[in-house]
């Protein structure tokens, strides 16, 4: 009678074995998949990144008495003319500045390469090619309103204009989504929804204090380097902002690049360059950023190194530019629940003992 039993238990262990099989033998198939899913999930989700990030505009317009409607767009329509506005302005400015920086890099490789007797032919023709691809996409765009560098596809446009109208949707309801989502973890368990109140609170403050802080490295590294009279001040204020979601390599590289340039124009000028890559970087680490991000986010930065080490090693660039939020939310998650993981720990250690 019971040898004709099934046993449920190694029945249920074989077809877990058996999934696990076809999961690893089609690995490849499975990041396929995977990486297509998040290929047509990303315009939703750059969508959702940019609404969140603007929202709080909106808010501060309708607390101020000015109809949802009417708040939207003045955010959507300010924002997009200040996009085109930089467009119209930059553009031209920063293919100039490319091309006098292309000129000035091949020199610094030849130099180097002349003084220490090294053969850098392979570094000066690959940053060639780059910077002439660049250069060239910029004026391609000037010219004629077509860029090569993120390809002139029917995919690539339609993903923009995707990206485009739902975050506008996004924007004008993230009042409702936030609310749907806080009533729904109310009815789940309060405790959730004070948990992802922190979060958002953590990551409000983030990228308010990120999008403040690229502002002013913008206009302070611009304002500086012309005042030294570098010929690239505008190309470096840009990247001087850009790297800032890069904490300390990205100062570190705008400031290895300007020092490298000025020295193939004159010593005055690296002297200038110099004494600005060593004062201004102190003022922007003990000054300017806690003013800006004021006790909030403050991560070691023995910690933010690491971070940035492990999403460049694991995500490449992109896990770089994330690694530090994921750790300010990682950070955020462990503070709201360390009470639970210690009674959590000393209830672990009673049963071992």
């Amino acid at each position: 009678m019971y040898k004709n039993r099934i046993n449920y238990k190694l029945l249920n262990f074989l077809i877990l074995m058996g999934l696990l099989y076809i999961i690893v033998t089609n690995i490849g198939t499975w990041f396929n998949i995977f990486s297509s899913i998040i290929s047509i999930c990303m315009p939703f989700i750059i969508a959702f990144a940019i609404a969140y990030a603007l929202n709080p505009i909106v808010r501060k317009l309708v607390s101020k008495g000015v109809r949802k409607s009417v708040a939207v767009t003045i955010v959507v329509v300010g924002v997009t003319a200040i996009i085109i506005t930089l467009l119209v302005i930059t553009l031209p400015l920063l293919y100039n500045q490319l091309v006098m920086f292309a000129t000035n890099f091949g020199k610094v490789i030849e130099d180097v390469g002349d003084k220490f007797n090294i053969n850098l032919d392979f570094i000066a023709d690959s940053s060639e090619g780059y910077l002439n691809e660049i250069i060239n996409s910029l004026g391609n765009f000037l010219k004629d309103g077509s860029i090569d560098i993120v390809g002139k596809t029917a995919s690539f446009l339609g993903k923009v204009v995707i990206c485009y109208v739902v975050s506008i949707y996004f924007l004008a309801y993230m009042d409702n989504i936030r609310r749907a989502i806080g009533d729904f973890l109310k009815q789940v368990k309060y405790k959730y929804f004070r948990y992802v109140k922190a979060l958002d609170t953590e990551l409000s403050n983030y990228l308010k204090g990120l999008l403040t802080f690229m502002v002013i490295q913008f206009f302070e590294y611009s304002i500086v380097f012309l005042i030294v009279g570098h010929p690239n001040w505008f190309l470096f204020g840009v990247l001087a902002s850009l790297t800032t979601v890069i904490p300390y390599f990205g100062g570190l590289i705008t400031n290895l690049l300007a020092l490298l340039t000025a020295s193939v124009i004159s010593p005055t000028l690296f002297i200038a360059t110099l004494v600005i890559c060593l004062i201004f970087p102190q003022l922007d680490g003990y000054v300017i950023s806690p003013k800006v991000y004021g006790k909030t986010n403050n991560v070691n930065p023995l910690i933010t190194i690491m971070m940035v080490s492990i999403g460049g090693t694991v995500g490449g660039p992109l896990g770089i530019i994330i690694a530090l939020p994921i750790y300010i939310l990682i950070s955020a998650s462990y503070r709201f629940f360390k009470n639970d993981i210690k009674k959590g720990v000393k209830k672990v250690k009673a049963e071992i003992s």
